[in-house]
């Protein structure tokens, strides 16, 4: 496992704007698992901008992205779909078909998990996963539990977890209650993870999932177990 540490939410989206730019640069046809949520948006800021420049072509570059409430379709704006619209996809050239979101407004939820985990395999496995952490541990919308559940599925949202997402939302009762999220088995086959943390308040539990008991209870401490992570970690 790899640690850096800076000191500013802004050096901390320009590296890891980097590290996914070397990837899509090295591989052009690389599949992307992207994340959404405030720490991200920077990462894409920064890979916009290189795009711009003409220093980043995404036209072979496939995404997965980690999660999306449900009862959300596309056009809401606190909809993930939404959200990388019109922070990354909108920006750069990425082919329409080429990025997927779980669909939050599927009529079977239990099929379009199945059908999305079908649709990692059919692509060979991510090749880059973007991962936030939060307060809790959390990755993706896979909350602290008693088991890693390693296929995408729908979870109950916990009551800190809807908290801390109403920021985005007019009201604390109009965050959704469930998700789709990815499960563990594909973020864990992903060849390459790449961990982003920002400011004091998740210091204390980043520490503690990379150096602490592995356990379903605080879900980020299962990428102990990964062969090849980067956390970049803001004091700011």
């Amino acid at each position: 496992m790899k640690f850096i540490t800076t000191n500013s939410y802004e050096r901390l989206s320009e590296l890891a704007a980097e590290y996914i730019a070397a990837q899509v640069i090295l591989k052009p046809e690389s599949v992307l698992g992207l994340a959404t949520g405030s720490s991200p948006v920077g990462i894409y800021k920064c890979l916009t901008e290189k795009f711009r420049k003409g220093n980043l072509d995404f036209s072979k570059t496939v995404s997965i992205n980690l999660d999306e409430y449900v009862g959300l379709d596309g056009s809401h704006e606190q909809s993930y779909r939404y959200f990388m619209q019109e922070n990354l996809f909108d920006h750069v050239f990425f082919k329409p078909e080429n990025t997927f979101v779980p669909n939050g407004c599927a009529e079977d939820l239990a099929a379009e998990c199945r059908e999305y985990d079908a649709r990692v395999r059919r692509f060979g496995g991510i090749d880059l996963q973007l991962l936030g952490i939060g307060f809790d541990g959390h990755i993706g919308f896979n909350e602290p539990d008693d088991h890693f559940t390693a296929e995408t599925h729908v979870v109950d949202l916990l009551p800190s977890t809807i908290e801390a997402n109403s920021r985005f939302f007019s009201s604390i009762d109009e965050v959704p209650k469930q998700a789709i999220t990815m499960g563990m088995g594909s973020i864990m086959n992903a060849r390459k993870i790449l961990l982003i943390a920002n400011g004091q308040k998740k210091k204390e539990v980043l520490m503690e999932a990379m150096n602490g008991n592995i356990t379903p209870r605080l879900p980020a401490s299962i990428l102990q177990l990964h062969r090849d992570v980067t956390v970049i970690f803001s004091e700011e």
